[in-house]
C-alpha cells in the first residue's frame, strides 16, 4: 500500500490571483500549453501553501504569499482546519476549476499536458466531492489525528535543513496542536464508532511521537551542540506538555462525549457517493458494478488454478490423506488448498523478527531484478526499512511505502513494516504471522519496495521538468500505483523468482484472490449492505485468509472507500496493456525497456500511459 500525501484539505485563504496574470494576458490565445504550464505550477504551489503538512511531504518548504509577497516557512505551520478555512478551500478549488477550463482547455493541449490537465481536473473534482458531499472531515476524527502525526514525523525524516532547524519546525507545529484540535471539535458530528476507536488508537501514537521520538531527537541528536540542545529542550518544555494534554483530552472527549451522541450516519458511503468517488479515483471507464461482476467470476477461476497447483503438493505433504475427489468442487478446493497453505505457513518469522525478516529479503530480490533485467533500479541508495509509525498503524496494519518527496528525490524513502502489537494475544499474533509467512513476506517486499512502489516512485522522481514530477506525484492515479505493484510481482514469479517454487506460486495465487476479495469487499460493504459476517466468510473461506488478516482488512474497508479496488483495476490494466504492447513489438519486445518506459511516465492512468507510448 502506497502512502499518498494527505489530501490538501485545509485552506488559509481563498486568494488565488496569480503573480503571473499580467504575463498570461500577454500570451497569444493559441498558446494554451504555455498558459497551462504557468497555471498548473502556480495551482500546485498555492494548494500546497494552503496545507503545510502536505507541503512537507512534497518537499515544498517555502511559499510566497500571492497577496502580501511574504515568504512563508511551511514546515513551521500546522494546517488550519477551521470551518472558515474549509469554506475558503471550496472557493479555491471552484475558482481553479473554472480557470483551467476557460484559460487552458483540454482540447487545446498536447498529449503530455493533456494528461496532466486531466489529473488536476479529477483531483479538483474529488476534493470538491469530499468537501461538498462526503465531508469526511466532519465525520472521521482520524483525518485530524493522522494529519498531526504526519506533520510532526515528516520533518524528522528528511534532511531539508540542519537538525536544529527541523526540530524547531516540529516544536512550532506541536505548539499549534491545541488550536487544531479545538477547531475540529467544533464541527465533528455523526461519528461512527469505528472512527472513534481508530482515532483514539492512533492518537496514542501521536502522544508517543511527542513524548519519546521528538524528545529523543533533542537529547540524543549528535548534530546538535550543547547550546542547541538546551534551547530546543526549553522550547520543548513549553509546547509539549500542553500539546500532550490537548491530545489526551481529545481522546477523552471522543470516548466520553462524541461517541455517546446519537449517530445517524455510518461508515458506509452509499451507492451514489461511492460511484462518484469510484470514477474519480480509478479515472477509467469501468464501473463498480462491472468490476464486482468480473472479480466474482475471477475468484472461481483463480481457485480452480490453485487446486491444480496444490494437488501434487498435497499428496507429498499429506500422504495419508485422500484427494477428496468425491467432494463438491468448492469443498474440495477448500480442503486441499487450505491444508497445503496451512503447511506452507508453518514457516514464518518469530513474533519479534518481522522487520528483520523483511530486511533480509531485499538483497536477494535486488540481485534477481538485476540478473533477469526486470526493471531499472535506482541510482539512489535511499531505502530504509522502519517500523510503521504508531500514529499510522490503524490504516497501515501490515506495511506501507513512503517515497522520497518529489522535490527532494535524494531524501530517505521508507518501507514501513508494522510490528506485532505487544498487547496482541498469542493466538492472534500467530494467525498474523502465518498469514505473513516466509513466502508472503517476499511478495510483500516485492510489492512495497523492490521492484514495486519504491522503484516506481524512484522513476517518477527522475521526471523532468520538476513541475510535471510534482504534479504526477501529488495526484498519482491509485490504480496505476497499486496495479504496478501487483503486476510486477506477477512478472517476478513468471520470470522464475525462487526458481518456480510451487509454494511461492500458490501463495501468489492466494494474493491474487486477496486482490479480488479487496474489490468485492469494498464495493459490497459500501453499496450493498454487506455484513461483517459475510465479509469474514468471503475472506477466510473463499480467499483462504487467516482471521487476523481478515479482521484487519474488514477494519480497513470501513476506514476507507474506493481504495481497495485500485489493486484489481490496476493489475488487470497493466496485464492487458503489456499484452497488447508485446504483441505489437513481437520479437523486438524488451521487458526491461518496456518497464523503464512506462515507469518514466509517472503514475498516470494506465490507459493514458498506453496512449502516450503509442
Amino acid at each position: 500500500m502506497k502512502l499518498r500525501s494527505p489530501a490538501i484539505s485545509i485552506a488559509l485563504t481563498a486568494q488565488f490571483l496569480l503573480i503571473s496574470l499580467p504575463f498570461l494576458a500577454a500570451l497569444s490565445a493559441d498558446d494554451a500549453a504555455a498558459k497551462f504550464t504557468l497555471l498548473s505550477d502556480q495551482f500546485m504551489k498555492d494548494s500546497l501553501g494552503l496545507s503545510p503538512s502536505a507541503a512537507s511531504q512534497a518537499g515544498y518548504h517555502k511559499h510566497v504569499d500571492t497577496k502580501t509577497g511574504a515568504s512563508i516557512e511551511l514546515d513551521a505551520l500546522l494546517d488550519d482546519m477551521s470551518l472558515k478555512a474549509i469554506e475558503a478551500q471550496k472557493s479555491f478549488y471552484q475558482g481553479w476549476q473554472k480557470r483551467f477550463h476557460d484559460e487552458a482547455p483540454l482540447s487545446s493541449l498536447p498529449p503530455q499536458d493533456a494528461a496532466d490537465w486531466q489529473l488536476i481536473d479529477d483531483q479538483i473534482a474529488l476534493n470538491l466531492l469530499e468537501l461538498d458531499s462526503i465531508q469526511n472531515y466532519r465525520h472521521n476524527p482520524t483525518v485530524a489525528v493522522e494529519l498531526i502525526g504526519n506533520a510532526i514525523f515528516q520533518p524528522l525524516t528528511v534532511n531539508y535543513a540542519p537538525l536544529n532547524i527541523r526540530i524547531g519546525h516540529v516544536l512550532s507545529r506541536i505548539g499549534q496542536i491545541p488550536r487544531l484540535l479545538k477547531q475540529v471539535q467544533e464541527y465533528l458530528v455523526d461519528v461512527d464508532p469505528i472512527f472513534v476507536k481508530n482515532a483514539i488508537e492512533e492518537n496514542g501514537g501521536n502522544i508517543d511521537l511527542i513524548e519519546n521520538t521528538v524528545a529523543k531527537e533533542i537529547s540524543d541528536g549528535s548534530a546538535l551542540t550543547a547550546d542547541m540542545r538546551s534551547q530546543l529542550k526549553k522550547q520543548y518544555d513549553e509546547v509539549a506538555p500542553p500539546a500532550v494534554v490537548a491530545l489526551k483530552n481529545f481522546s477523552t472527549w471522543l470516548q466520553e462525549d462524541l461517541a455517546k451522541r446519537s449517530c445517524s450516519r455510518t461508515w458506509r458511503l452509499g451507492k451514489d457517493l461511492y460511484n462518484k468517488k469510484f470514477r474519480l479515483v480509478m479515472e477509467t471507464d469501468v464501473t463498480a458494478e462491472q468490476l464486482l461482476a468480473d472479480a466474482e467470476a475471477n475468484v472461481r477461476a483463480v481457485r480452480a488454478e490453485m487446486l491444480q497447483l496444490a494437488l501434487p503438493m498435497h499428496s507429498r505433504m499429506y500422504p495419508d490423506h485422500s484427494d477428496h475427489g468425491t467432494a463438491s468442487r468448492s469443498d474440495r478446493e477448500n480442503v486441499i488448498i487450505g491444508e497445503v497453505l496451512q503447511k506452507i505457513s508453518d514457516a514464518h518469522p518469530p513474533r519479534e523478527g518481522l522487520l528483520q525478516a523483511v530486511d533480509a529479503d531485499l538483497d536477494s530480490i535486488r540481485a534477481f531484478i538485476r540478473e533477469n533485467k526486470i526493471v531499472g533500479l535506482s541510482d539512489r541508495d535511499n531505502l530504509k526499512v522502519i517500523p510503521t509509525p504508531p500514529f499510522m498503524r490503524g490504516s497501515y496494519s501490515v506495511a506501507g511505502s513512503h517515497s522520497a518527496p518529489p522535490l527532494e528525490p535524494q531524501a530517505e524513502a521508507q518501507y514501513w513494516v508494522t510490528p506485532i502489537d505487544p498487547k496482541m494475544d498469542a493466538a492472534m499474533a500467530e494467525s498474523k504471522l502465518r498469514e505473513y509467512n516466509n513466502y508472503t513476506l517476499k511478495w510483500l517486499t516485492i510489492h512495497e519496495a523492490l521492484p514495486g512502489h519504491y522503484i516506481q516512485y524512484e522513476h517518477l522522481n527522475n521526471i523532468q521538468p520538476e513541475r510535471r514530477r510534482l504534479l504526477r506525484s501529488l495526484y498519482s492515479n491509485g490504480a496505476y500505483v497499486e496495479g504496478w505493484a501487483e503486476y510486477i510481482a506477477q512478472v517476478m514469479m513468471d520470470e522464475g523468482f525462487l526458481k518456480d517454487d510451487p509454494r511461492f506460486r500458490l501463495v501468489m495465487r492466494k494474493i491474487r484472490l486477496r486482490v479480488l476479495a479487496n474489490a468485492i469487499l469494498d464495493i459490497k460493504m459500501h453499496t450493498m449492505e454487506m455484513t461483517d459476517s459475510e465479509a469474514m466468510d468471503l475472506m477466510t473461506k473463499n480467499a483462504f485468509q487467516t482471521s487476523a488478516e481478515a479482521e484487519g482488512k474488514l477494519k480497513r474497508a470501513k476506514l476507507s472507500s474506493a481504495q481497495l479496488p485500485t489493486y484489481y483495476v490496476g493489475v488487470r490494466e497493466w496485464l492487458e496493456f503489456r499484452k497488447r504492447y508485446q504483441q505489437k513489438a513481437g520479437s523486438k519486445f524488451n521487458l526491461l525497456k518496456f518497464h523503464n518506459m512506462v515507469l518514466d511516465q509517472g503514475p498516470l492512468p494506465v490507459p493514458v500511459v498506453e496512449t502516450l507510448l503509442d
